[in-house]
């Protein structure tokens, strides 16, 4: 498959953004420290067949509240479970842009899904702030206004 040899490095760098994500907001660090230690793992399953199929991501709760990536070997029994459907991947992400999830199945520990529920629900990137670093503020704001009306397109456009 071609995707194995560079998952290992494309799931680093995803736990970096979430973690870079998660940095921004002590509430969701702060959430996520009564669960140091605690494992957990997301699975992506029914893969469409010109999808390539993922490999699963195993995560560990660091004692500042972020994730830290596990090799499968080290990764041991999740505390939680997380399987994604991905049999149809444009139902999911339209169902996504509408706030709802979709294809999203929760095994486990009920306290540690409720915190990471509410990552879910209250976490949000603002890549207008990660921009702005690079080009400065009013680029940064001018492309957050054009991203904001291409999502009110589609919204329209689902709604009929």
């Amino acid at each position: 498959m071609l995707i194995e040899p560079f998952a290992p490095a494309l799931q680093e760098q995803l736990v970096l953004w979430l973690n870079h994500v998660m940095s921004r907001e002590p509430a969701a660090m702060a959430k996520l420290k009564d669960f140091v230690g605690r494992r957990l793992s997301v699975a992506v399953r029914g893969a469409p067949a010109w999808a390539p199929q993922l490999p699963d991501l195993h995560l560990a709760i660091t004692p500042a509240g972020l994730f830290e990536r596990l090799a499968p070997e080290e990764a041991g029994e999740a505390a939680l479970a997380i399987e994604l459907d991905a049999s149809n991947p444009l139902q999911s992400a339209l169902a996504a842009l509408k706030g709802q999830r979709e294809g999203v199945s929760v095994r486990g520990d009920a306290a540690l899904a409720g915190a990471v529920n509410w990552l879910f629900d209250n976490l949000r990137w603002d890549p207008a702030d990660d921009i702005a670093r690079f080009v400065g503020p009013a680029p940064a704001q001018m492309l957050a206004q054009a991203a904001a009306g291409l999502k009110a397109a589609l919204s329209q456009l689902l709604k009929r």
